[in-house]
């Protein structure tokens, strides 16, 4: 058997053993893992629109500066109006879509939550038909429980770094433009 012949058998089993985690959780975790696939989808456009797309945006308002500076007055009432809209717009472009995925962070516990509750509700229903005398259908209720419990918070904790990272680059790219458009 080839190396990439038991790389595939290996990520084939890695993939039964996603489907069998994402099941024994229950639908709860369908949904985290599809606000998790847009909170990252998201994450990493934004990061790629600071990195790549916002600089050149950022040069040609400098490039655009130096002419405004050059032409009038610095100090003029139009020139501080043109620097104000245009931090304005870079600050809009930064930080506004990052209230999405604020947004998308504080569902990930949410739904956790919810899995938690429903998990429950499969226990108690056990205990209701057979009483105590199933300790594995309970046991499989409580792991439901936990399951989306702890995505939930694995999720939510690692979006809020991302997104603290985010900030921190977006406030900096801020700052860099603010900088960038001084008066002379």
């Amino acid at each position: 058997m080839s190396n990439w012949q038991a790389y595939w058998f290996w990520l084939v089993d890695r993939a039964h053993d996603l489907l069998d985690f994402m099941s024994a959780g229950g639908a709860e975790m369908w949904f985290l893992a599809g606000v998790c696939v847009a909170f990252w989808t998201l994450t990493l456009g934004h990061w790629w629109f600071t990195l790549r797309i916002f600089p050149s945006w950022a040069k040609d308002r400098k490039q655009a500066w130096k002419l405004i500076c050059q032409d009038e007055v610095s100090h003029s009432l139009c020139t501080r109006s043109v620097r104000s809209a245009w931090l304005s717009q870079a600050e809009q472009q930064l930080l506004n879509p990052l209230r999405l995925n604020r947004t998308l962070i504080s569902l990930f516990p949410l739904l956790g939550l919810l899995g938690t509750v429903t998990g429950m509700i499969s226990v108690f229903d056990v205990l209701s038909v057979d009483g105590a005398g199933n300790p594995r259908a309970m046991a499989s209720g409580v792991w439901q429980a936990t399951l989306p419990t702890l995505a939930g918070m694995v999720l939510a904790i690692s979006g809020m770094f991302s997104l603290a990272r985010l900030e921190r680059d977006a406030r900096r790219a801020l700052g860099r433009l603010a900088d960038q458009l001084r008066y002379e």
